[in-house]
């Protein structure tokens, strides 16, 4: 088991190395870690700022980068979670839209720099799993009456789109998928 501060500019190297002598070849990367929590506009902190840029575009260029040998030599993939506030920002979370929107971006220029031997595709999710500082009742169901399906999704649906671009989607590379009950749809 090998675990690193992603924000540590020394982690990818840590990261890859262990990756090469476990097993000598890495067919996937999924760049899932991510910092989240509002900072409105007037208040945020630079300290702030570099968590949720570090964690959301940062991390996940650096591990991409550092990746690409070993995903290049496997014809692998890279999978970011972004997020559906990359094209929508999230109200008083100006900085975490931002990054997310910086990640969506990632995607489509780390599959025009890593084809034709490695795809980038990315996976916006939308009312997935409830922040962790907590929302009312009240506020998740108004965020649930603006989706399509006007229900929660679960992490499975996460699992299963990864299953699909990882597994099946031998074609695509450059693009986001929402998985977000149709919230993308609605006004």
């Amino acid at each position: 088991r090998v675990q690193a501060g992603l924000l540590d500019p020394g982690a990818p190297a840590l990261l890859m190395a262990a990756v090469q002598a476990f097993r000598g070849q890495l067919d996937m990367l999924v760049n899932n870690a991510s910092s989240f929590y509002p900072t409105p506009l007037g208040q945020v902190t630079e300290a702030q700022w570099h968590e949720l840029m570090g964690s959301n575009l940062k991390a996940p260029f650096f591990l991409a980068q550092c990746a690409a040998p070993l995903l290049r030599a496997s014809r692998g993939c890279v999978v970011n979670l972004v997020d559906i506030h990359a094209e929508r920002p999230l109200a008083d979370h100006p900085v975490y839209s931002m990054a997310k929107a910086g990640n969506a971006m990632m995607v489509k220029a780390l599959a025009r720099e890593l084809g034709p031997e490695v795809r980038v595709n990315g996976i916006a999710p939308g009312a997935i799993l409830w922040p962790e500082q907590g929302l009312s009742d009240d506020a998740k169901r108004e965020t649930l009456s603006r989706t399509a399906l006007e229900r929660p999704g679960s992490p499975e649906d996460i699992a299963r789109t990864l299953l699909f671009l990882v597994r099946d989607a031998e074609y695509i590379t450059g693009q986001i998928i929402a998985v977000d009950g149709g919230r993308t749809t609605q006004q």
